[in-house]
């Protein structure tokens, strides 16, 4: 370590890369930086959040750098290096190889062609769709369009004057001019395969404008078959147009990239729009491995994804602000208009892909969904372990009679009704909630305590600082402080509050570990009223019984022991009541019951 830290002091304050080695020889890790220095000092001098920054760190045996002219240089440069190595500890952007591709092959009277596989012999290559639906479309469009070869002969001059080839069924049903017995030129041909390539880069305002220009001039020469031609070329893809996504009449050609994250991963996504429609969609999950930042995320994948779909636009709006001069396009954060709606398109495509991404883990892999959320609430409440388990208390009473209380248990996450407890509070007269609060969570933790059974990670109290400060009179009181962590969630602001601090957390509305709190409290409150309604039902059924001449507290025991339920009783057929307390008894209470309703 010694040695790399005096080799660091060596390295210059330039713009440029930076490369760590593991003692195996092996590139760990890749980075740019505006001062190369700096960059790499710092990973030697600060304390990581991030565990795996850590490891990474120790790993470190050998560092090289190479210093370029500009930050551009060094990312462009970076990005390179990432995908040549592979590095453990970058992060990757997922490949294109599963996407179809749309092709236009380098060959005499070129065919169109879907394929996943790209090869290195001259085909011009336009996507990749990562909506297959919309290449499909395209695919129908142009061969509706545009009559074109399907076979796969050698069509090259020499070939056809040697009349090595008869025209097959497309040509007669007419799908096919028959180029390969020469009678369509390739000229002709290559005229439809011009207006193909605009139509594949979005550019159909131009195609359009062609068709029309040609139109008009073959009706001019009194050619009005070739006219006709045009014409039905032209309002298909009018109709086409039409059925397109337009997103605006006023924004045309720009790229649109935002971002969105969790504890885990970053979710892109990515717009290409031509002439104000979009052509190209793209969403990927990126795992985070060691403290990126949004926007250094965004600056690595943006170049990528623009040389994957082949974009020229001038312009890209971003969700966050990029500090680089990309030389060849202008990025920029919009703030109101037809931009702004474009960029809340995009970020809301990122969030639907987030949910979409966590819904299937939470189904294929339910494990790992559930390890993800534990771990966003301990680094969320600041927790020194998973919390495998969570329990919630809250107090409920009405007008300060029958005053109950209840504990909710949570086990990794979801609930666990078999560990749900009710409490008759016993030793508060009136509605005191700090001092039934102090009194349940001393009878809940005593009896764990004398049992020997395990505690739970952590614990939520349903309300601020007074029901909080009063749970930790109890916890003290048993010497229990620092067994588990303790946290008071207060219902306005959805306040977090720590014992001994006064100034509350506030957790991100969207974060998954606020929403597991919310739920244990929502049950909590949810099976503490459910209780105390029953209870007061009960209650009233009790003393209305009682108070039916001729019913006394034998009967009403012999209700209970038989109907166990105050519901259950409530609706007994008279017959059913005669079995347990005899007819005479059982009219009484029926009639009884029939008139309180």
């Amino acid at each position: 370590m010694k040695d790399l830290i005096t080799y660091i002091k060596t390295i210059p304050e330039k713009p440029g890369i930076y490369k760590y080695f593991s003692k195996e020889g092996k590139i760990i890790y890749v980075g740019k930086a505006k001062n190369l220095k700096k960059r790499v000092h710092s990973y030697f001098q600060k304390t990581f959040e991030n565990n795996k920054t850590a490891v990474l760190v120790k790993q470190i045996t050998k560092i090289e750098y190479l210093v370029v002219d500009t930050e551009l240089d060094a990312l462009l440069l970076e990005n390179n290096l990432i995908k040549q190595y592979r590095p453990k500890y970058n992060i990757l952007l997922k490949d294109d190889k599963t996407f179809p591709w749309i092709g236009i092959k380098n060959e005499a009277f070129p065919r169109v062609i879907s394929t996943r596989k790209k090869e290195n012999d001259g085909t011009q290559y336009f996507g990749p769709y990562a909506n297959v639906k919309m290449m499909n479309t395209l695919l129908k469009l142009i061969k509706e369009t545009y009559p074109l070869r399907s076979c796969n002969f050698d069509l090259r001059l020499k070939n056809i004057q040697e009349n090595k080839f008869k025209v097959c069924l497309d040509y007669h049903i007419g799908k096919c001019k028959g180029p390969c017995v020469g009678y369509q030129s390739e000229e002709n041909y290559l005229d439809s395969i011009h207006q193909i390539t605009l139509l594949l880069k979005g550019k159909t305002n131009a195609l359009l404008q062609e068709l029309k220009h040609k139109m008009q001039e073959s009706s001019k020469e009194l050619a009005f078959e070739k006219a006709q031609e045009y014409k039905e070329i032209y309002e298909q893809l009018l109709q086409y147009k039409s059925k397109s996504m337009v997103v605006s009449n006023h924004v045309l050609d720009l790229d649109v990239i935002s971002l969105m994250e969790d504890e885990r991963s970053f979710f892109i996504n990515y717009l290409v729009v031509s002439e104000g429609a979009i052509i190209h969609g793209y969403s990927s999950e990126i795992i985070k491995k060691l403290e990126e930042n949004a926007a250094d995320v965004l600056a690595f994948t943006l170049p990528e994804l623009r040389e994957r779909y082949q974009s020229q636009n001038k312009e890209v709006l971003t969700s966050h602000p990029l500090n680089i001069d990309f030389k060849s396009f202008e990025c920029h954060v919009p703030q109101k208009g037809d931009k702004f709606k474009l960029l809340e398109l995009s970020i809301k495509n990122a969030n639907y892909f987030r949910l979409d991404q966590r819904k299937k883990e939470s189904l294929v892999a339910p494990e790992r969904h559930t390890l993800r959320i534990l771990e966003q609430i301990k680094k969320d409440f600041h927790l020194t372990e998973l919390p495998h388990q969570i329990e919630c208390f809250d107090n409920s009473n009405f007008q300060g009679t029958n005053a109950v209380a209840a504990c909710v248990v949570f086990k990794d996450a979801k609930p666990f009704k078999k560990e749900y407890r009710h409490f008759l509070i016993k030793t508060v007269d009136g509605p005191d909630d700090f001092a039934s609060m102090k009194e349940i969570v001393f009878r809940r933790y005593k009896r764990l305590k004398e049992e020997k059974l395990p505690y739970p990670q952590l614990v939520v109290i349903d309300g601020g600082k007074g029901q909080l400060s009063a749970a930790m009179e109890s916890i003290d009181a048993l010497g229990l402080r620092g067994a588990f962590a303790v946290v008071g969630i207060a219902k306005k602001l959805e306040e977090i509050f720590f014992p001994g601090d006064s100034y509350p957390l506030y957790i991100d509305k969207k974060s998954e570990s606020l929403k597991v709190i919310q739920h244990i409290r929502n049950e909590a409150h949810r099976f503490g009223i459910t209780h105390h309604r029953d209870l007061r039902s009960k209650n009233a059924i009790q003393s209305s019984l009682l108070d039916i001449p001729g019913i006394g507290e034998k009967t009403m025991s012999q209700l209970f022991q038989e109907f166990k339920t105050i519901k259950a009783i409530n609706s007994a057929e008279l017959m059913a009541l005669e079995k347990c307390i005899g007819p005479a008894k059982a009219l009484i209470v029926r009639k009884a019951l029939d008139a309180a309703t």
